[in-house]
C-alpha cells in the first residue's frame, strides 16, 4: 500500500436517479459555444466545422442544491445552464452509433463562469483557466440513465434567478449534437466511464451576485439549484 505525504483528494461523485450506488466523478469537458444564439449574444461565431472544448478539474463539481460563496477574484460571475453527458464506457475514435452507446446518463449542470476573468483570456489570447476552472464551478443534479431519459431534441432547458425566466430554449438547438460530441472527442481522448461533458449553453447568461438563488432544469431530468453565498 503506498504511503502518501498528504490525504489524498476525496472522490466526486453524482447520484443516480432510482439508484444507491452514484457516479464518479473523473475528467470535465465542456463544449463551447454550442448555441447560436448564445455564440452572437457573446460576439462571436459558432465554428461548424468541428466542436471544440476547455476543461473543468473534477475538484470543481458541487452538488446541486448547494450553497457556495461568490468566488475570489471577479465582479462579473455568470451561470450558464447545460445538458451533461455521463460515459459509461470506454470509448476511442468512435463513430457516432458506438458514441451513443457508450452514453451511461444524463443530467443538468451548470458552467459557472468569471466572465471578466474569461474576456482577459480572450483579449491576451491566454487560456480560459481563471475563468472557467474555477472552485464549484461545476454544478451537477442526478443524473438520468440515458435509456430513461430517451432521445435529446424537443426537451426545453430553461434558468431563473430568483425566480426571473433568464435562458429558454431546447436541446434540438445544440449545433452540435449529443452522439457527435462524443464520437469527435473520443478522437482525441480514450473516453471512459466517469468522464462528463458539459455540452453548452443557451441564450441568456448573465450576472448573478451573493445572495442570488439559480434554479434550473431539462423536461425529463431532475432540476438544479445553486445559492451564492458572501465571499469569504
Amino acid at each position: 500500500m503506498t504511503d502518501y505525504l498528504f490525504d489524498t483528494p476525496e472522490v466526486k461523485s453524482i447520484p443516480v436517479s432510482g439508484e444507491t450506488a452514484e457516479y464518479p466523478v473523473g475528467r470535465i469537458f465542456c463544449v463551447g459555444r454550442n448555441y447560436a444564439a448564445h455564440a452572437a449574444e457573446m460576439g462571436a461565431e459558432v465554428d461548424r466545422d468541428a466542436p471544440w472544448y476547455f476543461t473543468k478539474s473534477p475538484s470543481a463539481a458541487t452538488p446541486s442544491g448547494a450553497t457556495v460563496p461568490y468566488p475570489p477574484g471577479t465582479a462579473n460571475f455568470h451561470y450558464e445552464m447545460e445538458l451533461v453527458i455521463a460515459i459509461g464506457a470506454p470509448v476511442f475514435r468512435a463513430d457516432r452509433a458506438a458514441a451513443k452507446a457508450a452514453i451511461f446518463a444524463y443530467g443538468c449542470g451548470l458552467d459557472m463562469t468569471r466572465r471578466d476573468l474569461q474576456q482577459v483570456g480572450k483579449d491576451n489570447r491566454r487560456p480560459w483557466d481563471l475563468g472557467k476552472d474555477v472552485e464549484n464551478s461545476a454544478v451537477f443534479a442526478p443524473l438520468s440513465r440515458a435509456a430513461d431519459f430517451g432521445e435529446p431534441g424537443p426537451q426545453r432547458i430553461h434558468l431563473e434567478v430568483n425566480g426571473d425566466l433568464r435562458q429558454d430554449a431546447i436541446l434540438d438547438d445544440l449545433i452540435w449534437k449529443v452522439d457527435e460530441v462524443v464520437s469527435h472527442l473520443s478522437r482525441y481522448y480514450h473516453l471512459r466511464p466517469g468522464d462528463l461533458i458539459m455540452t453548452g449553453t443557451p441564450a441568456g447568461v448573465g450576472p448573478v451576485v451573493a445572495g442570488d438563488r439559480i434554479t434550473g432544469g431539462i423536461d425529463g431530468l431532475s432540476p438544479i439549484s445553486l445559492t451564492l453565498a458572501d465571499p469569504e
